[in-house]
């Protein structure tokens, strides 16, 4: 952890692994944020997180969610509320617009069903032509995998 760094109350920092989280100097992340480093239930694994690095002079809003295995640029300034799934470029104003629906469950995220099989049977809603800015969709879907081919 880097000098000068602000967290705020009720922060959660990946508890299972602390040391995948990196945080640069003069960065303050806000009320209610939370970094997760792993989606696995029960003890350490050897390899079973993905670290998060969050570069200098970065602002995280409150009640953000930073991902495993994010990079946020130095100087960037996530949205409060913002989910961050993907690295973030540095220098960069970052964050969702209002919620909308984002796709279909096919297999509840409940302990009866690993976090695997959930990201299967995601159905990922695909924007096509003007519904692409008004947030509508046209039935078009894909899998989770499809979109982040993997």
């Amino acid at each position: 952890m880097g000098r000068n760094v602000w967290i705020s109350h009720l922060v959660y920092l990946d508890a299972l692994y602390p040391d995948a989280i990196s945080i640069g100097h003069n960065v303050t992340i806000g009320l209610r944020s939370t970094i997760f480093t792993h989606f696995h239930r029960g003890p350490a694994r050897a390899h079973g997180y993905r670290p998060v690095t969050i570069e200098d002079d970065v602002f995280v809003g409150p009640q953000c969610v930073v991902l495993p295995g994010v990079r946020i640029g130095h100087g960037a300034v996530i949205k409060a509320g913002s989910v961050i799934s993907r690295n973030v470029p540095p220098l960069t104003f970052w964050g969702a617009d209002e919620g909308r629906p984002l796709g279909r469950v096919t297999v509840p995220l409940t302990s009866e069903h690993d976090y695997s099989e959930f990201i299967q049977g995601l159905r990922l809603f695909r924007p096509r032509g003007p519904a692409a800015f008004s947030g509508e969709t046209e039935g078009v879907e894909e899998t989770f995998c499809e979109r982040f081919d993997i």
